[in-house]
């Protein structure tokens, strides 16, 4: 398993439970809500608020919901202000983290944030601490099952995409930064419907990460992500299927 692959990290260590799908759509409403204030509330003309309504719709939100969190965004109801945060850290085995969070309250989620790091074998780190063994990308999910690869990487490729990995049970598509949402339209367009996609922060190298500190990682990663300010969290490690399995 490769730490760059952010979808199989998720599949592999957070549970599919209903409180955890509540947590999900409130850091989906939060994200539709921030791209709606920066950009407007017409997703043709913000595509990061498009991104952000199609990740709530493949996570099956109701239409209420989406409009009712862009609404908070452009001022016609009134709603939470939240800031983009960006946080470095070590974890486990000298794995390197990129965690992005929106908050009210950045003094709480700094707070909540270096708690979680502590009791579970991790440090936060200062501005540009480990930012520069990354490159910021667009990526997003594809289903492998029944798709030739050639085939999809060539889609991939004519739509813009960078780059094309499969991974297991599915293709993970690189973009630049400001690529992500046309070539999702792109392939979604040609039949090839997309998972989930996002900006996410892709590591330059990765740390192999085996004995004690497989658990330990994943476990920080999950404390991580379970925090409500918490969007996600980035790595860059690897870890086999053994190491996966045992922890």
């Amino acid at each position: 398993m490769a730490g760059h692959s952010k979808w199989k990290q998720i599949k592999h260590y957070k549970a599919a439970t209903d409180a955890k799908r509540g947590a999900l759509f409130t850091k989906l409403i939060r994200e539709i809500t921030v791209a709606a204030k920066m950009g407007g509330g017409d997703p043709d003309g913000n595509p990061r608020l498009r991104t952000a309504i199609d990740n709530a719709r493949a996570a099956s939100m109701p239409k209420e919901n989406i409009e009712r969190g862009i609404k908070k965004g452009t001022g016609e109801l009134e709603g939470v202000e939240y800031v983009e945060v960006l946080y470095e850290a070590y974890g486990p085995g000298g794995v390197a983290l990129m965690i992005q969070a929106l908050t009210d309250n950045a003094t709480r989620t700094v707070a909540d944030v270096r708690h979680k790091l502590s009791r579970n074998g991790g440090n936060l780190g200062a501005a540009n601490s480990v930012s520069y063994l990354f490159d910021r990308k667009g990526q997003m999910a594809l289903d492998a099952a029944g798709r030739d690869e050639d085939t999809v990487m060539m889609a991939a490729l004519d739509a813009g995409a960078e780059d094309v990995s499969l991974d297991g049970d599915e293709f993970t598509i690189t973009t630049a930064p400001a690529d992500l949402h046309a070539v999702r339209e792109a392939l979604e367009k040609g039949g090839f419907p997309v998972r989930d996609a996002a900006l996410a922060w892709i590591p330059k190298t990765t740390v192999r990460v085996e004995g004690e500190n497989a658990p330990a990682l994943l476990k920080l990663l999950d404390a991580l992500e379970d925090l409500d300010d918490v969007q996600k969290v980035d790595a860059n490690f690897e870890m086999d299927d053994d190491a996966m399995a045992a922890a």
